[in-house]
Protein backbone atom coordinates (compact mmCIF):
# COMPACT_ATOMS: atom_id res chain seq x y z
CA UNK A 1 0.00 0.00 0.00
CA UNK A 2 1.33 3.43 -0.91
CA UNK A 3 2.14 5.68 2.06
CA UNK A 4 -0.42 8.29 0.94
CA UNK A 5 -3.13 5.61 0.77
CA UNK A 6 -2.19 4.36 4.24
CA UNK A 7 -2.35 7.86 5.75
CA UNK A 8 -5.57 8.74 3.89
CA UNK A 9 -7.27 5.54 5.07
CA UNK A 10 -6.92 6.67 8.69
CA UNK A 11 -8.28 10.17 8.14
CA UNK A 12 -11.88 10.92 9.04
CA UNK A 13 -13.14 13.55 6.61
CA UNK A 14 -15.31 16.14 8.28
CA UNK A 15 -18.72 17.28 7.12
CA UNK A 16 -17.46 20.81 6.47
CA UNK A 17 -14.17 22.10 5.06
CA UNK A 18 -10.94 20.15 4.73
CA UNK A 19 -9.20 17.71 7.08
CA UNK A 20 -5.39 17.83 7.50
CA UNK A 21 -3.26 14.81 8.35
CA UNK A 22 0.21 15.61 9.69
CA UNK A 23 3.33 13.50 9.28
CA UNK A 24 7.01 13.71 10.18
CA UNK A 25 9.62 14.90 7.73
CA UNK A 26 13.36 14.82 8.45
CA UNK A 27 15.24 18.05 9.08
CA UNK A 28 17.34 19.23 6.17
CA UNK A 29 20.87 20.27 7.04
CA UNK A 30 21.86 23.71 5.78
CA UNK A 31 18.41 25.34 5.70
CA UNK A 32 17.98 28.60 7.65
CA UNK A 33 16.76 27.98 11.21
CA UNK A 34 14.38 31.00 11.23
CA UNK A 35 12.22 29.52 8.50
CA UNK A 36 9.47 27.23 9.69
CA UNK A 37 8.49 24.38 7.39
CA UNK A 38 5.18 22.60 7.62
CA UNK A 39 3.62 19.80 5.68
CA UNK A 40 0.30 18.01 5.63
CA UNK A 41 -2.05 15.95 3.57
CA UNK A 42 -5.41 17.68 3.19
CA UNK A 43 -8.49 15.53 2.58
CA UNK A 44 -11.88 16.67 1.34
CA UNK A 45 -15.19 15.02 0.68
CA UNK A 46 -16.84 15.75 -2.67
CA UNK A 47 -18.26 19.28 -2.63
CA UNK A 48 -16.12 20.44 0.31
CA UNK A 49 -13.48 23.16 0.17
CA UNK A 50 -10.20 24.44 1.35
CA UNK A 51 -11.99 27.73 1.97
CA UNK A 52 -10.88 30.98 0.29
CA UNK A 53 -8.00 32.56 2.15
CA UNK A 54 -4.73 34.39 1.71
CA UNK A 55 -1.52 34.30 3.69
CA UNK A 56 0.79 36.72 5.43
CA UNK A 57 4.51 35.98 5.40
CA UNK A 58 4.13 32.49 3.90
CA UNK A 59 4.77 30.48 0.76
CA UNK A 60 2.83 27.27 0.12
CA UNK A 61 2.62 24.61 -2.55
CA UNK A 62 -0.13 22.07 -3.25
CA UNK A 63 0.14 18.80 -5.16
CA UNK A 64 -3.06 16.96 -6.04
CA UNK A 65 -2.67 13.34 -4.91
CA UNK A 66 -6.17 12.05 -5.59
CA UNK A 67 -9.43 13.41 -6.95
CA UNK A 68 -10.35 16.40 -9.08
CA UNK A 69 -10.56 19.89 -7.63
CA UNK A 70 -11.72 23.27 -8.87
CA UNK A 71 -8.96 25.74 -8.06
CA UNK A 72 -9.32 29.49 -7.90
CA UNK A 73 -6.37 31.80 -7.23
CA UNK A 74 -6.19 35.56 -6.89
CA UNK A 75 -3.40 38.12 -6.66
CA UNK A 76 -3.63 40.18 -3.50
CA UNK A 77 -3.48 43.76 -4.75
CA UNK A 78 -4.25 45.94 -1.73
CA UNK A 79 -5.06 45.40 1.92
CA UNK A 80 -7.79 47.54 3.44
CA UNK A 81 -9.15 47.49 6.98
CA UNK A 82 -12.27 45.43 6.18
CA UNK A 83 -11.48 44.24 2.64
CA UNK A 84 -8.71 42.94 0.42
CA UNK A 85 -8.58 43.99 -3.22
CA UNK A 86 -7.89 40.88 -5.30
CA UNK A 87 -7.57 40.01 -9.00
CA UNK A 88 -8.44 36.54 -10.40
CA UNK A 89 -5.43 34.68 -11.85
CA UNK A 90 -6.40 30.98 -12.02
CA UNK A 91 -9.82 29.37 -12.46
CA UNK A 92 -9.51 25.74 -13.56
CA UNK A 93 -9.77 22.06 -12.76
CA UNK A 94 -6.78 20.44 -11.02
CA UNK A 95 -6.21 16.68 -11.37
CA UNK A 96 -3.80 14.22 -9.72
CA UNK A 97 -0.19 15.18 -10.38
CA UNK A 98 -0.98 18.86 -10.92
CA UNK A 99 0.17 21.54 -8.50
CA UNK A 100 -0.02 25.20 -7.61
CA UNK A 101 2.08 27.57 -5.56
CA UNK A 102 1.10 30.55 -3.45
CA UNK A 103 3.31 33.39 -2.16
CA UNK A 104 2.92 36.85 -0.71
CA UNK A 105 3.55 38.32 -4.18
CA UNK A 106 1.71 35.91 -6.55
CA UNK A 107 -1.59 34.03 -6.27
CA UNK A 108 -1.78 34.85 -2.56
CA UNK A 109 -5.50 34.14 -2.15
CA UNK A 110 -6.65 30.64 -3.12
CA UNK A 111 -9.61 28.28 -2.85
CA UNK A 112 -9.97 24.60 -3.76
CA UNK A 113 -13.28 22.72 -3.99
CA UNK A 114 -13.41 18.93 -4.39
CA UNK A 115 -15.24 17.97 -7.60
CA UNK A 116 -14.82 14.28 -6.77
CA UNK A 117 -14.28 12.65 -3.45
CA UNK A 118 -12.50 11.88 -1.50
CA UNK A 119 -9.82 14.25 -2.80
CA UNK A 120 -6.35 14.66 -1.29
CA UNK A 121 -3.74 17.40 -1.57
CA UNK A 122 -0.17 17.33 -0.34
CA UNK A 123 0.66 20.75 1.09
CA UNK A 124 4.03 22.11 2.12
CA UNK A 125 4.40 25.59 3.53
CA UNK A 126 7.20 27.86 4.66
CA UNK A 127 6.52 30.46 7.35
CA UNK A 128 8.43 33.66 8.18
CA UNK A 129 9.71 34.18 4.65
CA UNK A 130 9.89 37.95 5.21
CA UNK A 131 11.35 38.56 8.68
CA UNK A 132 10.84 42.33 8.25
CA UNK A 133 7.07 41.92 7.80
CA UNK A 134 4.92 43.64 10.40
CA UNK A 135 1.91 41.45 9.55
CA UNK A 136 1.27 38.38 11.70
CA UNK A 137 2.14 35.16 9.90
CA UNK A 138 -0.99 33.19 9.07
CA UNK A 139 -4.23 33.00 7.12
CA UNK A 140 -6.62 35.80 6.15
CA UNK A 141 -10.10 34.56 5.20
CA UNK A 142 -12.00 36.44 2.50
CA UNK A 143 -15.20 36.26 0.49
CA UNK A 144 -14.03 36.46 -3.14
CA UNK A 145 -17.64 37.02 -4.26
CA UNK A 146 -17.33 40.66 -3.25
CA UNK A 147 -17.90 43.89 -5.13
CA UNK A 148 -16.67 43.84 -8.74
CA UNK A 149 -14.38 46.77 -9.57
CA UNK A 150 -12.73 48.02 -12.78
CA UNK A 151 -9.91 45.95 -14.28
CA UNK A 152 -11.33 42.60 -13.06
CA UNK A 153 -10.59 43.60 -9.47
CA UNK A 154 -12.76 42.39 -6.59
CA UNK A 155 -13.24 44.12 -3.25
CA UNK A 156 -13.34 40.97 -1.10
CA UNK A 157 -14.63 41.36 2.46
CA UNK A 158 -12.43 39.97 5.22
CA UNK A 159 -14.33 37.26 7.09
CA UNK A 160 -13.59 35.01 10.03
CA UNK A 161 -12.68 31.32 10.10
CA UNK A 162 -16.17 30.21 11.13
CA UNK A 163 -17.93 32.39 8.54
CA UNK A 164 -15.57 31.14 5.80
CA UNK A 165 -16.40 27.52 6.62
CA UNK A 166 -20.14 28.20 6.84
CA UNK A 167 -20.14 29.97 3.46
CA UNK A 168 -17.62 27.91 1.50
CA UNK A 169 -16.68 24.78 3.53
Amino acid sequence: MREVDRRAAGAKLGGNGARSVGFKCPEVEGLPKKLVFGKQIVGLKKGRSVVPHGHNNMATAFLVLKGDLHGLHYDRIEDQKEHIIIRPTIDRKFQPGEYSTVTDVKDNVHWFKALTGPAYLFNIHVLNIRPESKLPTGRIYVNPNGEKLKGKLIRAPRIGYREAHEMFG
